[in-house]
């Protein structure tokens, strides 16, 4: 039996970052406005909020002109000034991206190009200046960006929340399941599960922050959605701690191009330790986080979508060293030593894993760029993988202004 409740202005989907930064944000703007927020989870930032590598991102990869490229640049600022403001955790290190082979910078030299057309002032390191700078590390030639940072996302959205219980208005509801949207002429009515009983509930509009469930509920509400999201696992491992503060910057490698994953690097985290990751394998599930947990249904949903298979052929040989490394420690201290030649599989202990939610054409093209579907009254964030912590104010400001 389903009971209905009172109607709000918006209800907002999902308590991620980018959840919780609409929610500020829309409050901002109208503060007399009743806002309604549904998580499925008993916390906020459960999944890949609370989950990444808590890198601000400079924007160094994403293409000059893209959504990426300008939510990225703005997001880091006002990602720093927010935690300045606020007390919250972060430090603005820097990166280095470390080349060790011919191939590699040649790679290396597209990437600095890139970081100047995205404004990000970059350095060019040859090998003596990257161990000058990081005794531990060796590379043939490097870039430094000296604006990338780290912070804990999660944090910050508990905090972005609290400012949103500051309001009157605000409401937020844990272990809540959207099941069904149903958009009419004068409103947008939502059906959910809670503690074992079925609402509806009814607002002006609709924003859905769903990260890993996005084409879920597009589909839910019976829009077009001609991707799917694919579960993409990062397996991170925290360092000795003989190795904490090995560096005082992030290392990264030289990506490939073609793969939409930035490759195994060395992450300095609040709180003085190190860690190593990701790598990327497919999930058996949107929240698969071990990596022997099988959801059959789950697992059918990716298997049964046909842009998978272009997908894993396109990227064979990324895939198979992928699994070597999922599957061998030994494979994936390989990945480190390439830059950080002491790091060695017996360093490594058991840390969080995360999952990226990737979208994918139905040819099996990856989407690269943000994604927004939209109705009159509803807005879907299709596609918002990294850097989306670090640009969630920018999303934010951007989906206002698109529907208000």
């Amino acid at each position: 039996m389903t009971s209905p409740l009172s109607k709000s202005d918006v209800i907002i989907v999902g308590a991620g970052i980018v959840g919780a930064a609409v929610a500020r944000a829309y409050l901002a703007r109208f503060p007399t406005h009743r806002v309604v927020m549904l998580e499925k989870e008993a916390q906020c930032a459960a999944h890949q909020t609370g989950r990444n590598s808590g890198v601000i991102h400079a924007g160094v990869y994403y293409a000059p002109g893209s959504l990426k490229a300008r939510y990225c640049r703005e997001g880091l600022e006002r990602t720093l000034a927010y935690c300045k403001a606020h007390d919250l955790p972060y430090e603005q290190c820097g990166k280095i991206i470390v080349a060790t082979s011919p191939q590699e910078e040649a790679r290396l030299e597209t990437l600095f190009t890139n970081c100047e057309q995205n404004d990000l002032s970059p350095t060019r390191l040859t090998g003596q200046q990257i161990r000058d700078m990081e005794p531990a590390i060796t590379g043939t030639a490097g870039v430094f960006v000296s604006h990338t940072g780290i912070t804990d996302y999660a944090a910050i959205t508990r905090h972005l929340l609290h400012e949103c219980a500051q309001y009157s208005g605000f409401t937020l509801r844990y272990d809540t399941h959207v099941d069904g949207i149903d958009e009419q002429g004068d409103a947008v009515r939502c059906h959910v599960s809670q503690g074992g009983k079925k609402h509806v509930l009814s607002a002006e509009n609709l924003i859905c922050c769903a990260g890993l469930m996005a084409d879920t509920l597009i589909r839910q509400q019976g829009l077009p959605c001609d991707f799917r999201i694919l579960p993409f696992r990062g397996e991170y491992f925290r360092l000795s701690s003989r190795f904490d503060g090995i560096t005082e910057r992030l290392i990264y490698p030289v990506p490939d191009p073609a793969m939409p994953f930035l490759g195994v690097h060395l992450t300095k985290m609040i709180g003085g330790y190190t860690t190593v990751g990701p790598n990327a394998v497919l999930a058996s599930g949107r929240e698969a986080y071990n990596g022997f947990a099988l959801s059959p249904s789950e697992w059918w949903r990716s298997i049964s979508f046909p842009g998978l298979y272009p997908l894993l052929w396109r990227f064979r040989g990324a895939v198979v060293n992928e699994l070597k490394t999922s599957l061998s420690q030994a494979a994936y201290a390989r990945q480190v030593q390439k830059y950080c030649p002491d790091v060695t599989m017996n360093d490594f202990s058991p840390y969080r894993s995360g999952i990226r939610a990737q979208a994918v054409r139905q040819d099996g093209t990856l989407m690269h760029d943000f994604h927004f579907v939209r109705s009159e009254r509803v807005m879907h964030v299709g596609n918002a993988p990294s850097p989306a912590a670090t640009s969630a104010m920018p999303i934010a400001d951007a989906i206002l202004a698109a529907m208000f």
